[in-house]
């Protein structure tokens, strides 16, 4: 049990005041914003049309903060949008929570927010009873032009698809975290610290990489791999664009550290959680311009095969065949905890 720690309910009124007075900032939209007594923020009028996304974070504790600013950009980005906005609710369990504990997610939120030019506008936080870990549920609003709007289902056959970054960033970044003694006795300490650093570095946001990519070239869709992995990134995009998938499986780059998490572990990296990598799909013209922006920018990509028509089904090749795309009914990562611990 922790010491001192927050009764069950909402926090107290001088600690939130504070803390919203730390952490916050203005913004000239942003007319009411985040404040003790206030039960909704209210904007200004946009220039253009407002996108709304919002993602639970349920695993990661010790970098919620971080994870919940994130995640929820990234659903903004993918759309064409720049994130803007972010209402976040905070369930903290009963017993477990210390008022360090809440300033340092709320110090944790303001660092992300600031990284991505993201203004908190409210919320809601309370001490839960019955929890056994915390809960951030972010609702994330961004801005964009009515003729910039990217959606998962304007892939059309022809187009190339790239893949920023590669995979697992994410999965293999939480697997190291949660498995490190087993991993280092399996792999060395050296492979641990790469994998549990690729939350930051390659990082897990594709804002950037997405609104280079809007600005070169619209491309035709755009997808955030995440839970289930690539194999179910590609899935949902297919599935939301009605049309047939040629990957080339060579071609995906699959991060050292994830090919050797997974091989510990005996998982498939297509399945892993895959936050950080990004699907573009565009006509082959436009795909060579954003493909060059990437390189500019020094982004890492991979064209990683095609669209077909509906007709062709959802195929990954190798040097010696061609099979269905793999599919993942539950992420790997959820997998991996749900049998217990031990290299297999």
């Amino acid at each position: 049990m922790i010491a001192d720690p927050l009764p069950v309910g909402k926090l107290d009124r001088t600690m939130l005041s504070d803390l919203l007075a730390k952490y916050s900032r203005p913004d000239k939209r942003l007319l009411v914003g985040p404040k003790v007594g206030e039960d909704a923020a209210v904007l200004g009028p946009s220039p253009g049309c407002e996108v709304i996304a919002t993602d639970p974070i349920t695993f990661a504790s010790d970098r919620i903060g971080w994870y919940v600013v994130h995640i929820n950009a990234n659903d903004i980005a993918v759309m064409g949008g720049r994130p803007r906005y972010l209402l976040l609710t905070l369930l903290l369990p009963q017993g477990r929570t210390s008022a360090a504990d809440v300033e340092g997610i709320f110090a944790a939120v303001a660092d992300a927010c600031r990284e991505l030019d993201i203004t908190l506008a409210g919320g809601h936080t309370e001490i839960t009873y019955g929890l056994e870990r915390t809960i951030a549920v972010g609702q994330m609003i961004g801005e964009v032009g009515r003729d910039r709007i990217v959606t998962s289902s304007g892939a059309r056959p022809g187009d190339t698809i790239l893949l920023t970054k590669g995979i697992a960033i994410e999965g293999t970044a939480i697997i190291a975290r949660e498995k490190r003694e087993e991993l280092i006795d399996s792999r060395g300490e050296g492979v641990v610290e790469s994998a549990v650093s690729l939350l930051d570095t390659p990082g897990i946001s594709v804002v950037r990489e997405a609104l280079i990519a809007c600005d070169t070239a619209l491309p035709s869709a755009m997808h955030d791999p995440t839970e289930g992995g690539l194999a179910t990134g590609l899935l949902e995009l297919a599935t939301a664009s009605e049309v047939g998938l040629a990957i080339d499986e060579e071609a995906i780059p699959v991060l050292p550290e994830c090919r050797a998490v997974c091989e510990t572990f005996d998982l498939n990296p297509l399945g892993l959680i895959a936050s950080g990598a990004l699907l573009v799909t565009a006509a082959p013209e436009k795909a060579n311009a954003i493909a060059s922006a990437f390189d500019r920018e020094g982004i890492v990509y991979a064209r990683i095969g095609t669209i077909e028509e509906r007709g062709h089904g959802l195929t990954i090749s190798s040097a010696d065949s061609t099979r269905p795309l793999d599919r993942f009914d539950v992420d790997e990562v959820a997998r991996l905890f749900a049998r217990g611990s031990g290299p297999q």
